[in-house]
């Protein structure tokens, strides 16, 4: 295996180098000839080349770092069924022009994890254009996503996507060497979500209100999305003397319902 000399901490990086664990996050997506690839990150083409045994339809490859796609370039130029772009993911991402039947791999930068995660849970177009997400996280971060105490990044994931924490990867499968473990997740779209929120950006509005003072009751928060707020709380069955974390995710799905209903 090729292990680099340098990496940028400006992009997060840090390389996975053991051959095991890369093993069992490719066998974790189950792909099939028909399925095409969407690896976040690809680095130096460890994940790459593992998912390449599999023989899938394609592997498109995102890779932010010029040196690291030239490489990349380099290494797959004889293999037609790889494609290296040097590219942001969140560029990628917003064009949405990708083929169906897509499993999306990432050992994502710690840096951007959450918001590379959000960027694809609030895609206008549902179902989207992606069958699983097999991603891997901080451990802090991870805990946050599968917590059953109510946060933001819960609760916007869960309201989308069938969560699963598979295994934690021990900081010294790494090179460079992070400061702690990380967690791999998989993530299945809900075809039919039970409630029926018409624009993700008001979920993210109304969690990013009644969060902005987690300490304290949502009262006066909750004041500043509704006009008549008690009668709100009245018909919501909502107890306005909890705090944020105190209550369920149904419950912030269903305010948003309301709160898209009162705009009209």
């Amino acid at each position: 295996m090729f292990f680099p000399k340098k990496s940028k901490k400006s992009l997060g990086q840090n390389f996975l180098i053991d051959k095991n664990i890369i093993k069992k996050i490719v066998e974790l997506g189950n792909i099939g000839e028909n399925k095409n690839i969407l690896e976040i990150g690809p680095g130096y083409g460890s994940l790459t080349q593992e998912i390449l045994k599999i023989k899938p339809k394609n592997i498109i490859a995102i890779e932010k770092d010029k040196k690291l796609s030239l490489y990349l370039n380099d290494i797959f130029k004889n293999n037609e069924s790889v494609r290296i772009i040097n590219d942001d993911i969140f560029n990628i991402i917003k064009n949405e022009s990708f083929n169906q039947n897509v499993i999306i791999f990432g050992n994502l930068p710690y840096n951007i994890s959450t918001q590379i995660l959000t960027s694809l849970v609030v895609l206008k177009k549902w179902p989207p254009w992606y069958d699983l997400l097999i991603l891997m996280f901080q451990k802090e971060v991870a805990d946050r996503i599968i917590a059953k105490n109510s946060n933001r990044l819960a609760i916007l994931c869960n309201w989308r996507l069938e969560i699963k924490k598979h295994f934690d990867v021990s900081k010294n499968c790494f090179f460079p060497k992070p400061k702690i473990n990380s967690t791999i997740l998989s993530f299945k779209p809900r075809k039919n979500t039970h409630y029926k929120i018409k624009d993700p950006k008001n979920l993210e509005k109304i969690t990013r209100v009644l969060f902005s003072a987690k300490r304290k009751m949502i009262n006066k928060n909750f004041s500043k999305l509704f006009k008549n707020h008690k009668a709100v709380a009245r018909e919501l069955n909502l107890n306005l003397n909890l705090r944020p974390q105190n209550l369920s995710n149904e419950m912030f799905y269903k305010i948003t319902m309301m709160y898209e209903k009162l705009l009209g």
